[in-house]
């Protein structure tokens, strides 16, 4: 049997991997300082949550390609909450933040054309994109003393294929947002080239601190096509209720001409279940609980962090927002060797700095989601090895 190109991957797992079944088959206990996944990360849910799908409107199918209208309203008003306008109209539903990749990437794209995406950031764009037929060209985040897009190179990685420029706001893992002064020229470069911004804006409600410069919703912009992503699953702490939503901006007759085409898609799909669109308003005014409660989290977290690693090899870099540190440990070894050892002999994970594309040598990325106990344990042991 063959089988299409677009899923060879290499899906056999690395030494890492490997390691990390071993010691846990031993019965080792892991300190697991990547943990992302807010349902596990010692949270206390609100029960109302479990009773939100309970309403008539369940057992009626009458599905609407770009999303009911009451949980569009839901999302419009989420937007309002925070001083940003975001009507129904301008807002489409998927399952998911990956979702709304791949329908993205259908309007935009043919086969063959290609998407800038940014490095380092979350590995997900090549999978999602080689779905599609798409390819992605990176363009860096330079580091100098902050992060922050490298301009001049991604306008050099731009070419006759490019379509779509993606930036990631709260850059997941560096934490990093965008500022004004940059989207100014992605602005202009996406009007003079006839190009798409797309912002992935799933971490912009966790900032650490207010910032002036910061742009936190970028589908507020006017001259050209531009589409904010965003959902449940990092808002309100509710990744099981697969909801996700894009928010279109730019010129209107190019915004509503967008919005048709990505109805068309969607309708082919209708992937949205009744009654998490049903439950929408209420996973949203509940989740606000769930929210605070990782801010809550990760500040104390980084707090901690930066109380441990104080005066010693390894460095947490600035983050402005997010749910991520970047520590950077002495280039005496790679960072693979750094995280099998840690694991090895501490019974610690935290994921090496290639995991997320970064270009040089050695960083190491902890969530701050991590359960405080295990959070600080974990860090004491890393900077035993420092």
């Amino acid at each position: 049997m063959t089988f299409s190109t677009k899923l060879e991957w290499g899906l056999a797992p690395n030494r890492l991997t490997r390691l990390l079944t071993e010691k846990r088959r031993a019965g080792d206990a892991i300190l697991d300082l990547s943990e992302s996944n807010p349902t596990r990360a010692g949270l206390q849910y609100p029960l109302e949550i479990a009773a939100s799908f309970g309403g008539k409107e369940v057992l009626r199918y009458e599905p609407d390609p770009r999303g009911s209208t009451a949980a569009r309203q839901a999302v419009s008003r989420y937007y309002a909450a925070r001083g940003f306008s975001a009507e129904p109209s301008q807002i489409l539903l998927t399952a998911s933040t990956s979702e709304a990749y791949a329908y993205l990437f259908k309007l935009l794209c043919n086969p063959g054309d290609e998407v800038l995406a940014p490095r380092p950031s979350y590995p997900l764009f090549e999978f999602l994109a080689k779905m599609e037929s798409v390819s992605i060209r990176q363009y860096p985040l330079a580091y100098h003393g902050g992060w922050g897009i490298d301009l001049a190179a991604l306008e050099q990685a731009l070419n006759d294929r490019t379509r779509a420029i993606v930036v990631v706001n709260p850059n997941n893992p560096t934490g990093s947002f965008l500022k004004k002064r940059e989207i100014e020229v992605l602005e202009r470069l996406c009007v003079t080239r006839g190009l798409t911004l797309i912002s992935d804006e799933v971490f912009s409600d966790y900032a650490f601190a207010p910032d002036a410069e910061r742009v936190a919703m970028a589908a507020a912009v006017e001259d050209c096509l531009t589409f904010s992503l965003s959902g449940l699953s990092k808002v309100a702490g509710l990744p099981q209720m697969k909801l996700g939503w894009i928010v279109a901006g730019g010129p209107e007759a190019m915004r509503r001409q967008a919005l048709e085409g990505l109805e068309w898609i969607a309708d082919t799909y209708l992937s949205v279940s009744t009654p998490v669109q049903s439950a929408a308003a209420e996973f949203l005014r509940l989740g606000e609980e769930v929210a605070s409660q990782i801010r809550a989290r990760t500040a104390r977290n980084l707090a901690s962090a930066r109380t441990c690693l104080a005066g010693c090899a390894g460095e947490i870099l600035p983050v402005e927002g997010g749910w991520y540190i970047v520590i950077r440990v002495p280039a005496t070894r790679t960072e693979e060797e750094w995280a099998l050892e840690l694991v090895e002999r501490d019974n610690v994970l935290l994921q090496p700095g290639f995991f997320y594309d970064f270009d040089a040598e050695a960083f190491l990325v902890a969530s701050l989601l991590t359960h405080p106990a295990d959070f600080d344990e974990g860090l004491r042991r890393l900077r035993l090895r420092l």
